[in-house]
């Protein structure tokens, strides 16, 4: 058991129950530090039974996880919760955390060599991120040289696109100054690595792209993922069918759309997603924002048994964030075994062209 994790899920549900607002965001505090660890909770247990000061988790939320670690449970929270006139609500968001590693659990999978799945040395490139052109904070050149940094040898930015104002979404005049500036970016970093022109391209309730097929034509990876009826329980299995078989869509990103305590994302029949999915050639994403882990490690094993490519992605919004998402991703991947000649980051450059092309031409797999 990820202890971890219970711990800041039961942190994250006194928050929910305070009255007061800086208790409240005292104790969310708590659980994302509990998150972030990246030891087990139980190795800062002390020989006189105190605990190893972690920071941002002050005395309150300390006596808590001591009754975790003493008893398993936290009788100061359930008191609290049976009280408080929201343990329905409460119950209904514990059943949205399933899935979800925390720091500690990822460290431990990217470690664990029992596990035979993708290493940090295989991965050559992050496929989905987001720029100043859209919701990000990054900057073209910066996505460049954090990749070399990391030993990349490509990235892809795929700012949201322009049918999702929300996110900023960039324009197709916008788009083709980004790609002008990735033409100079890529000249200039010649032979040391390659910006990819990108998009994610927001998949309608329909089914269908905000993109036209012209416009799609004009990406080199395109992925095309949920961002809305995430919280409805009908099922979307045509929704999700009918995107993966779109000419010019790479990646189904963030299949569910979930999010972490808060939505449980689209409703489908995954099997028969992902079976259309390999009929298409088209990659499944398992994404590491710590929030979304969609798809997790789980639902990845039903993807194999589909016969399923991978793309393993970051769907970082700044450059502090690339690495440790793209951890996340990668011990999803790992605990559900996925074989690394099925994931496309772990593919050279000129295989991932190849077969990008083939996708935008309807010839792949």
């Amino acid at each position: 058991m990820d202890l971890n994790g219970k711990i800041a899920a039961l942190l994250r549900d006194f928050a929910a129950i305070q009255s007061s607002k800086q208790k409240m965001w005292g104790y969310k505090r708590a659980a994302s530090a509990m998150l972030a660890l990246e030891e087990p909770i139980e190795s800062l247990l002390q020989p006189d039974g105190t605990l190893r000061k972690i920071p941002n988790i002050g005395p309150a939320s300390t006596r808590i996880i001591l009754e975790v670690l003493n008893t398993g449970t936290s009788p100061t929270i359930e008191a609290a919760i049976g009280g408080s006139g929201q343990k329905a609500d409460i119950e209904r968001r514990g059943g949205l955390r399933g899935n979800f590693l925390s720091r500690a659990q990822v460290l431990a999978a990217l470690r664990n060599q029992k596990l035979h799945g993708l290493t940090r040395e295989q991965y050559r490139g992050d496929l989905q991120m987001h720029s100043t052109y859209s919701d990000g904070s990054q900057t073209l050149r910066d996505i460049i040289e954090t990749g070399i940094a990391l030993g990349y040898q490509y990235n892809a930015v795929t700012d949201h696109s322009y049918g999702l104002p929300i996110a900023r979404g960039v324009s197709m005049e916008r788009l083709a100054t980004q790609h002008q500036e990735i033409d100079r970016l890529n000249n200039e970093f010649r032979d040391r690595f390659c910006l990819l022109k990108g998009i994610e391209a927001n998949i309608r309730a329909d089914g269908s792209l905000d993109m036209t097929p012209d416009e799609l034509a004009q990406i080199e990876i395109v992925v095309a993922s949920p961002h809305s009826q995430l919280r409805t329980k009908e099922d979307q299995t045509a929704r999700m069918v009918r995107a993966v078989t779109t000419p010019g869509v790479h990646i189904l990103g963030h299949p569910r759309g979930r999010m972490y305590g808060s939505r449980p994302g689209v409703t489908a029949k995954w099997r028969k997603v992902f079976e259309a999915a390999a009929a298409s050639g088209v990659a499944i994403e398992i994404d590491g924002d710590p929030a979304r882990q969609d798809i997790d490690c789980d639902l990845a094993k039903t993807a194999i048994e589909s016969g399923c490519l991978f793309a393993v992605d970051s769907d970082a919004h700044s450059t502090r964030e690339l690495k440790a998402y793209t951890d996340i991703a990668i011990a999803h991947a790992r605990l559900a075994g996925v074989p690394p000649e099925r994931i496309i980051n772990c593919w050279p450059l000129r295989k991932l062209l190849k077969w990008a092309r083939g996708r935008s031409t309807g010839s792949a797999r």
